[in-house]
């Protein structure tokens, strides 16, 4: 019983670590701050939120890849349109 309380916690913290990540991007986004690797300073809201989770990625937390999901659902859809 106990291993699992401590994989529960494990779970969390990961979790945790990427929403901290991510939080702390979009602050430097906000304010301006927030520079690309080649130096110049990002302006497009979605290229911090990649930066942010890409961030995430690298100090381990577990966050999925967009084509992860996206891909069960594109196969069920093209099917469906087959049919018809």
């Amino acid at each position: 019983m106990r291993l699992l309380v401590g994989m529960a916690a494990m779970k969390s913290t990961t979790k945790t670590k990427g929403k901290a990540k991510v939080k702390k991007v979009m602050h430097e986004y906000k304010h301006g701050e927030l520079k690309s690797g080649s130096g110049k300073k990002v302006t497009s809201r979605k290229q911090a939120i990649a930066i942010g989770l890409n961030e995430a990625r690298e100090s381990g937390a577990k966050i999925p890849r967009k084509g992860a999901s996206k891909s069960k659902s594109h196969t069920k859809t093209k099917a469906a349109g087959s049919h018809g």
